[in-house]
């Protein structure tokens, strides 16, 4: 267990050690072993100052998982490039660099184990994973504007494809390349978006 080294730290930069910390540990051991003990020892600090603010350690992962400093507190910006594919390469390759980091690291015991953890995945998902595909799907929709994507094809589903895949392959791999989600958009989404002739 890493343990960063007791400081006095207050307000925003405590919080913040917290929430990584709280990110980290739940990456490195999963829910079953999360307390507030060890994230607690992980930052450098206390318990009564996580206690003081969170009432389980469900809660601080919302917390540090809603953190724009430490987790996904803002959708991804559209990149507005003027090509689908370009576009989707933008936006599938800062979700797979967010999966190597310990917000898109602590999302994955979450997604495994959804089933003892339902309320917190469910919160997670309309407010983390939710608002990123609703992204996706504006920058589908603004391709159909465009000519390059058919609107019958411009679905939620389809936009869960290609995270999904990633996702998928980064659990398998351990990694996902750059090359990987050129594939993905190259192979599976510009085709399946594309207008039928």
């Amino acid at each position: 267990m890493t343990q960063r080294p007791a400081t006095r730290r207050r307000g925003g930069a405590l919080t913040e050690a917290i929430h990584l910390a709280a990110l980290e540990e739940l990456s490195r051991t999963g829910f079953a072993e999360l307390s507030f003990d060890r994230i607690a020892t992980a930052a450098g600090t206390g318990k009564a100052a996580l206690y003081r603010r969170w009432s389980t350690p469900d809660e601080l992962v919302l917390a540090a998982l809603t953190d724009p400093a430490t987790g996904f507190g803002h959708p991804p910006v559209p990149p507005g490039t003027g090509s689908l594919r370009t576009d989707l390469i933008t936006l599938l390759t800062g979700f797979v660099r967010a999966l190597d980091e310990p917000r898109g690291q602590a999302l994955r015991p979450l997604l495994a184990h959804r089933h003892q953890h339902p309320e917190l995945f469910e919160r997670v998902w309309e407010s983390v994973i939710r608002p990123a595909q609703d992204v996706l799907l504006g920058v589908m929709g603004e391709a159909v504007g465009r000519g390059e994507a058919d609107p019958a094809r411009v679905t939620a589903r389809s936009a869960e494809i290609g995270p999904r895949m990633l996702l998928v392959e980064a659990w398998r791999t351990g990694a996902v390349g750059d090359d990987e989600v050129a594939a993905v958009v190259d192979e599976v989404l510009v085709p399946l978006l594309s207008p039928r002739s």
